[in-house]
């Protein structure tokens, strides 16, 4: 008898729609004839903690245990009874199951407006409900609850943030020990709440195998915390762990106290490796494949290559699944995840607002040359692309079995020659989907392609300007140009596609002109209206990419952490020195990064386009080198 499987997403993730891993597991096991459950924790954790009785709770434990205040604890101290009474309100509202509370929250007076409301938007006075009022109402709700994410940080538990839970403990940890330790301690208020989310999903699904995937730093600790609950309550229970973390910060893994806590730890596409442990558990005799298990005290791959170590390539090439798996959003509370709209950025609304039904076109990237890249690793290394009319059956299928027809294509770059396909078949079915995903601004999307694109749905385009320097941009082999990219930003800008821009500084022999400069191309673009939103972050070097191979053609010193056979945990982010005479001080970095987010919020904002530099930076500042007209003439 084919053993029953619950797929689990642990605190904490988005709160507006489900994450892919669990979704599209199931449906790769249903598929195979196995009984299949879901469970997301991160919604779970959230529901319960924001809610009427878990305010309660937080403020029995405030008031129980003093400890120094912050402005956020005293604030929701001060006005607990009236969290308490609206908090039930304010998430049905954020759910979409309480439409006109819009009016009261709009109008004021209604929500108590701590911290995070300082320096929140107000209706001109004098002015009255308008087509604004439920972007208004929604955006005070969301900083409504993230005032409440503060208080219970501040005075309950360190760990939580709303987007995160114990992310420093995971981040690029070299040993084990202090998450083991937090496992092993006294649990928090939160902790208790997710172990009795998780007392009642093992009564209710009574699974023999439970499968959790951990996307990201700030959801390795909730999920091992979720795997010790399951270890007390059902020893018998078989625990796999796999995701995003897992695949870029444990592959050289050798310490086996992680194996307290799971049987099975799987690398790259959980597909097959989650197959072959149900398989056994079945009475098969398939090998492991990808998976690492703990044997004799040590941390070895599957069976079939107990005698490699850990870490090492096992010469078993990756298989992709036959046929289409099409997830199964269906089995998850669609109907319960809560919009959020905490910034003003607009790209953010597309991450945090509605329900997005995220699906992958195609496997790694079709490019996998930036240098900057976790080139090594199976999810972007290699490319797999499907046939354009398997993608628009999938879409077909999530349509009817969800009724939702928002859809997020979560592809590390969608190639051109594949949206062209695709969205020639949407537009040939005349399907009413709305799509969004990121790409690279790259010569090939034509003004052509991009007005098909929008008549097929697509609303919004993210993509990599990194430096906005050429020099740069060739050194880190992005395959693109300024002038290229600024012609692509105003073919989807034409088409009405809203462009986002993700930019890095202090990248290895970045100068301080080549970052003005670069802020000067971001301004045009901006002032040109062929970019609408955009975000700045530092550079962070991983080991999984090129630069990590050949540093010195960077001109950097890699600082490689010194490790200790069999306590050899997670690594990912490394530490470096540039050894440059033009290398930027840390505390130049640090004003750079300010000034270069608070012009882009100022751009987005529609203002401060004919500011100086010095208005970003400082008094003495250099101005840019770059022609005044280059977008233009782009």
């Amino acid at each position: 008898m084919n053993p029953r499987v619950l797929l689990i997403t642990p605190p904490m993730v988005q709160v507006n729609t489900p994450y892919p891993a669990t979704a599209l597991l199931a449906g790769f096991l249903q598929a195979q004839g196995f009984p299949v459950a879901q469970a997301d924790l991160s919604l779970g954790l959230a529901l319960k903690l924001f809610s009427a009785d878990g305010l309660r709770q937080v403020v029995a434990q405030m008031r129980a245990r003093p400890r120094r205040r912050t402005a956020a604890t005293r604030h929701f101290l001060a006005h607990a009874p009236d969290y308490i009474r609206t908090v039930d309100d304010v998430i049905a509202f954020l759910q979409g199951r309480n439409e006109v509370l819009v009016w009261r929250i709009a109008r004021g007076g209604f929500l108590p407006e701590g911290p995070r409301f300082q320096a929140a938007e107000r209706p001109q006075e004098g002015v009255g409900f308008s087509a604004a009022s439920h972007e208004l109402a929604k955006h005070w709700a969301s900083l409504y609850l993230d005032d409440l994410a503060d208080a219970i940080r501040d005075g309950v538990d360190a760990r939580f943030e709303f987007a995160r839970y114990a992310e420093h403990l995971a981040v690029s940890a070299p040993r084990f020990d202090s998450l083991l330790q937090a496992l092993e301690g006294a649990p928090t208020l939160v902790d208790r709440m997710l172990e009795e989310l998780v007392d009642a999903l093992l009564a209710e699904h009574r699974p023999a195998l439970v499968g959790l995937t951990a996307p990201f730093p700030g959801t390795f600790y909730g999920a091992l915390r979720i795997a010790r609950r399951i270890r007390e309550q059902r020893p018998r229970v078989r625990l796999m762990l796999g995701g995003g973390y897992v695949n870029t910060e444990l592959r050289e893994l050798d310490d086996a106290r992680v194996f307290d806590y799971v049987d099975f730890i799987s690398l790259d596409d959980g597909e097959e490796p989650l197959l072959r442990v149900a398989q056994r558990m079945a009475g098969g005799h398939e090998p492991l494949v990808r998976t690492l298990v703990r044997q004799r005290g040590k941390v070895v791959r599957g069976e079939n290559l107990k005698e490699e170590p850990a870490g090492s390539n096992p010469g078993v090439k990756p298989k992709i699944p036959t046929g289409a798996t099409i997830p199964d959003y269906a089995a998850l509370p669609l109907s319960r995840y809560i919009s959020m709209a905490e910034s003003l950025n607009p790209m953010h609304r597309f991450w945090s607002d509605g329900r997005w039904l995220k699906l992958q076109l195609a496997h790694g990237c079709y490019w996998h040359q930036c240098r900057f890249c976790d080139t090594a690793l199976d999810y972007v290394g290699r490319y797999a692309p499907p046939r354009a009319d398997v993608v628009v059956d999938q879409m077909d299928a999530l349509y009817r079995s969800t009724g939702l027809t928002g859809f997020h294509f979560t592809d590390e770059a969608l190639a051109p020659a594949l949206l062209r396909q695709v969205s020639e078949r949407l537009i040939a079915r005349q399907a009413c989907f709305t799509w969004w995903g990121n790409l690279r601004f790259e010569r090939a999307f034509t003004r052509e392609l991009a007005a098909e694109m929008a008549r097929a749905g697509c609303v919004a385009v993210t993509g990599g300007l990194e430096c906005a320097n050429d020099r740069l941009l060739a050194l880190m082999n992005k395959g693109v140009t300024l002038q290229g990219a600024a012609r692509t930003c105003k073919a989807f800008a034409r088409a009405g596609i809203h462009v986002h821009a993700y930019l890095m500084y202090g990248f290895p022999t970045q100068t301080v002109q080549e970052t003005i400069d670069g802020l000067e191309y971001v301004r045009q673009l901006f002032a040109a209206g062929v970019v609408q939103s955009a975000y700045w972050h530092r550079f962070a070097l991983t080991c999984h990419s090129p630069i990590a191979a050949a540093p010195e053609d960077f001109g950097i010193r890699i600082r490689w952490p010194r490790t200790v056979p069999g306590r050899t945990f997670a690594r990912n982010e490394l530490a470096y020195e540039e050894i440059s005479d033009q290398a930027i001080s840390q505390g130049d970095l640090q004003q750079l990064g300010e000034g270069l987010r608070c012009a882009v919020y100022n751009y987005m904002k529609g203002v401060g386009f004919d500011e100086p530099m010095a208005t970003w930076f400082g008094e003495g500042v250099a101005e840019p080198t770059l022609r005044a007209d280059f977008v233009e003439r782009a």
